[in-house]
């Protein structure tokens, strides 16, 4: 977590130095939702439903997680899901459907860690628009796609809005980028169709998820397991790392030492050279690092656990989707 980064959430006096440049976002932002919302600027619809799943906020707020238990939500639900993303700190500029095996400095971290885990397509490129139809070209089965980030690309159509906001952290200290953590003004949320609240309450939102931990795994195949109790260096690169350290914690593993990076930080072999095992790091983090890993370094798989008022609040939107496309589930 960089330093503005933590004034933001500590909400330090000087913030309000950087106040003119919010200005000046704001006013950039809003003529851009102005021409969209006037027709001055096209927004494209695709032939299929649309959910995104983003954030008000810069930095993590669980949206991965919740996005792969929103697929398997999805598949029971009797629906095809696809993915498509931006994929931030990735390189591609044309649609590309990632495939598990591909670089994480070429399509993004994220982008990668859903297609090994989700079960679904997904396609990365800058244009959510070209992602989405490239992503029914290639795999026309597809009947629902979910936007991973997105909220504020607003020349894609959309269906659904899900907002995911820091049960912890919540809004900061409330103000617009740079001087606060907000691409948007919390009023923004009114329009949104479900908000949710990770990993603690928040009384912007409908309902909450819980990140639960799974066992410790090997970065490396036939490494001996970690077990709890171990003492472990911390490793993370990722939007607000003090969750990962609660995990790891609650998982019952002993912290030497905490080393963090910013968010989808570009994990090379030598950011290592002072760090010695066993080494206990996110999943997100595992995919950037697996092809320079030793024998002791693991990664904590995470899932979203929704509570009744997420599910009901969803089983309801989806029921009304289903209406409107012709695609009612037996769902309630």
């Amino acid at each position: 977590m960089n330093l503005l980064e933590q004034a933001w959430y500590k909400k330090h006096w000087w913030c309000a130095l950087l106040l003119p440049f919010s200005a000046l976002f704001y006013l950039v932002s809003s003529v851009r939702r102005l021409l969209f919302r006037t027709g001055m600027r096209k927004t494209e619809t695709l032939p299929v439903p649309v959910l995104i799943v983003g954030n008000i906020t810069v930095g993590g707020t669980g949206k991965t997680p919740f996005t792969i238990w929103l697929c398997d939500y999805l598949r029971q639900r009797g629906y095809t899901p696809g993915i498509i993303s931006r994929g931030y700190g990735g390189k591609v500029k044309a649609p590309r459907l990632v495939t598990e095996l591909d670089s994480p400095a070429l399509v993004g971290d994220e982008p990668l860690l859903l297609a090994q885990r989700s079960g679904c397509p997904i396609v990365v490129s800058p244009d959510r628009v070209a992602a989405g139809r490239f992503l029914l070209e290639k795999r026309p089965q597809v009947d629902i796609i979910i936007s991973d980030d997105g909220l504020q690309h607003y020349r894609l159509a959309r269906d659904l809005e899900i907002v995911l906001l820091d049960g912890q952290r919540g809004l900061g200290n409330g103000w617009l980028l740079p001087a606060g953590p907000l691409r948007e003004l919390p009023k923004r949320l009114a329009s949104v169709d479900l908000v949710i609240a990770n990993s603690g309450s928040s009384a912007l939102a409908a309902g909450e998820i819980k990140l639960s931990s799974a066992a410790a795994l090997p970065l490396l195949p036939d490494a001996v397991p970690l077990t709890p109790d171990t003492e472990i260096q911390l490793v993370a690169g990722i939007g607000n790392p003090l969750r990962f350290k609660a995990s790891a914690e609650q998982a019952g593993f002993k912290i030497k030492h905490c080393h963090f990076w910013p968010d989808h930080h570009p994990f090379q072999a030598d950011d290592f050279n002072m760090v010695s095992g066993p080494i206990l790091m996110t999943e997100k983090d595992a995919v950037k690092c697996r092809k320079f890993a030793r024998p002791d370094w693991y990664y904590l798989p995470v899932q979203a656990e929704p509570d009744a008022a997420v599910v009901a609040r969803l089983n309801a939107l989806i029921n009304t989707l289903g209406i409107r496309y012709g695609t009612q589930s037996g769902i309630d």
